[in-house]
């Protein structure tokens, strides 16, 4: 079993993915960013890096290799235990070198440091855009330009200029004189009907304030409970079943011991999933998981509907 290729696969939809007893694959996201040394754009991606705190097996891991494999939960955590081991024994005497994911070793204090590769983006978001690289565009140099003072232009000189005849000069200021009349007379029969409207308003609204509405039959009135729905979409799973009858069995004995159990659902392989609790958050649903794990059921791993 080649453990790198799920770890990769997981690392597209998750952003931690946890080797128990190892330690943990984290990503976080980088904006898109430019180079201006190297006229280089990069696109928006996943940048990996490596926890070595990060060991309590949270189920992620061997669940979706028992999934891809068609095995069981304890036979998928059995062959991560020995890749484990494989890797542990490598790392004494060389570095190990993980599929797409980097270089893993061991510093002098025999900490484990880790070389991401950078070739690999892990954001589905940024799948088909890749890195662009632009010429660098030439800049004109400043040049002493001489700029001429404009020269005034005379259209005549006082021997040029025509006289106006008298009687053009009256046509004309009688022309503005009407046009300033008839604009105020516009204007005053503007306010007029302006002022004619409002009254017709005012009356309106006091004829509508003045009204009563009498129902002589009313209806009765009806008190509605409606309970609101909150979306949980974090499920702590305890199990799948073929028959309903185990599953609500399950469910029975869960509710016994204290927790919200509950059916929702059937998976892709058409067994019927039974859940601890359903929680709303995911910080809520992992700290849960982990207590169940330790008390209940090591076996119990994280449904996160939100990925689908």
């Amino acid at each position: 079993m080649n453990l790198a290729t799920y770890i990769n696969d997981l690392l597209y939809r998750y952003d931690c993915v946890i080797i128990p007893d190892f330690g943990g694959f984290v990503t976080t996201r980088i904006g898109a960013k430019m180079d201006r040394d190297m006229q280089t754009f990069y696109p928006p991606t996943k940048q990996i890096t490596f926890n070595s705190h990060l060991k309590h097996n949270d189920g992620l891991l061997a669940n979706y290799i028992a999934s891809a494999e068609n095995t069981s939960f304890d036979k998928a955590s059995s062959a991560i235990s020995l890749s484990v081991i494989k890797w542990q024994n490598q790392l004494q005497s060389k570095a190990i070198e993980i599929d797409n994911l980097g270089v893993l070793m061991l510093n002098e204090n025999k900490q484990i440091i880790f070389e991401p590769n950078t070739n690999v983006n892990y954001l589905t978001e940024s799948f088909g855009l890749s890195t662009v690289k632009s010429t660098a565009i030439p800049r004109l140099k400043e040049q002493n330009v001489v700029v001429k003072p404009l020269t005034p232009v005379t259209s005549s000189t006082n021997d040029d200029k025509k006289v106006i005849p008298a009687f053009i000069k009256y046509a004309a200021s009688a022309a503005i004189l009407l046009t300033l009349g008839f604009a105020g007379y516009n204007g005053y029969q503007n306010n007029q009907q302006k002022e004619v409207l409002a009254k017709k308003e005012i009356a309106i609204q006091k004829k509508i304030q003045a009204a009563t509405f009498v129902i002589s039959n009313p209806l009765p009135t009806i008190d509605l409970n409606v309970v609101k729905e909150v979306y949980k979409p974090y499920h702590i799973v305890a199990g799948a079943f073929q028959a309903i009858e185990n599953a609500e069995t399950k469910v029975n004995q869960l509710k016994e011991k204290g927790f919200n159990a509950s059916i929702i659902g059937t998976n892709k392989w058409g067994l019927i999933q039974v859940v601890f609790n359903s929680y709303v958050n995911r910080n809520d649903a992992i700290n849960n998981l982990y207590k169940i794990q330790k008390t209940i059921s090591k076996d119990a791993w994280l449904l996160d509907e939100t990925l689908n």
